[in-house]
């Protein structure tokens, strides 16, 4: 079952909120890089380059501080630092759990290439992966920041399984390591983690191993910590109702590039985490209008209460031109913050969202 969402999310509404109704504003954690860091990336693997790792560790520093800040000016409730530190999802990670190796790129589609990893022996947990990132974000923001983390099923099927007897095993392995990480964020002051579990998405019968995951992952995490799940471009009806089965706070969905077809998967029976509602599109570089996205969140009132919907863009954004990220994440928030001001003035029938004013 869900967890308690009401008990941790009114820690995110800032102090001088302009509306009585809030909808959470977030992102869902990637953003493009600036082309220097993607430059500095290259210089430090150069060997006629005099660009060391601690060049680079302050690259990534100042690379950080700047998309947190740019997060923040486009008004948004909860930042991320853009994962401006990390690479692909899965190699982050892989590459900071002992158990994983890499013996180079595999094709996936088109003339793209993704470094596979190998699980080749237990896994094991070492130091964390992801608490000097967030103390950094922490210490340069002043907003809330949001972590992301590549769930367990993710870190489990999107790799090769040389080590245990069938990839569920490797899966729960790594759940437990996902919640020793979870409780060093914790107590590190971290308020609101994401599991991403895009994975998910391709082999949807294995609903309930990721449930049991998160189970394993949630284990002793204390309720005023925001637990949320990133699934993006799937059939939602094949893991919908098992989802309201999951010990999770928020779950957050990509509708907006499938103009919200399916949104009467999740009206019946009644949704119990809350819903985090894409409603930019990540995969266009176009900036929607304000007007636009308003409809958009229109749509998830039709789920939810706006007490329980959170706004944020389809997926990561790190794939489009910096300025149409930044005009698109500006553009929700002006937009969520005029569907506020119009639910608070009753010009919006919540009963009926999708009606015209």
């Amino acid at each position: 079952m869900a967890r308690t969402p009401d008990a941790n999310r009114a820690q995110f509404r800032p102090a001088d909120h302009p509306n009585d109704t809030f909808l959470l504003t977030t992102v869902v954690g990637s953003y493009p890089k600036p082309k220097w860091l993607n430059r500095a990336d290259e210089l430090v693997d150069d060997p006629d380059s005099k660009f060391d790792e601690n060049d680079l560790a302050e690259a990534h520093d100042d690379a950080c501080r700047l998309i947190t800040h740019e997060h923040e000016r486009a008004g948004l409730d909860t930042v991320v630092d853009g994962e401006m530190r990390r690479n692909e999802m899965v190699e982050f990670f892989a590459e900071r759990i002992d158990g994983y190796e890499f013996n180079g790129p595999v094709k996936v589609w088109g003339h793209n290439y993704f470094d596979k990893p190998s699980v080749v022996e237990e896994v094991e947990y070492d130091e964390p992966w992801l608490v000097d990132e967030f103390a950094f974000t922490t210490s340069a923001a002043e907003k809330p920041v949001k972590v992301p983390i590549t769930g367990p099923y993710t870190l489990g099927f999107w790799a090769f399984n040389e080590a245990y007897p069938s990839t569920e095993e490797l899966v729960y392995d790594l759940a437990d390591l996902v919640n020793e990480e979870v409780e060093k964020l914790v107590e590190a002051g971290a308020r609101y983690i994401q599991i991403d579990e895009p994975a998910l998405a391709t082999t949807p019968e294995d609903h309930a191993i990721v449930g049991e995951a998160l189970e394993r992952i949630v284990s002793g995490i204390p309720e005023d910590v925001r637990i949320g799940l990133h699934v993006c471009y799937g059939d939602y009806s094949r893991i919908y109702p098992e989802i309201n089965d999951y010990p999770i706070d928020e779950f957050d969905v990509e509708l907006c590039n499938g103009d919200y077809e399916q949104i009467p998967t999740f009206q019946e029976p009644e949704f119990e985490p809350d819903l985090a509602l894409g409603v930019v599109d990540a995969h266009t570089a176009e900036i929607e209008p304000v007007e636009e996205i308003k409809a958009n969140i229109r749509q998830g009132l039709r789920v939810v209460p706006p007490e329980k919907l959170t706004v944020s863009p389809d997926c990561g954004l790190k794939l489009l031109p910096r300025e149409i990220a930044y005009g698109k994440t500006e553009n929700m928030v002006t937009a969520v913050r005029e569907i506020e001001a119009e639910i608070d003035a009753g010009e919006i029938d919540l009963e009926n969202p999708l009606a015209d004013d």
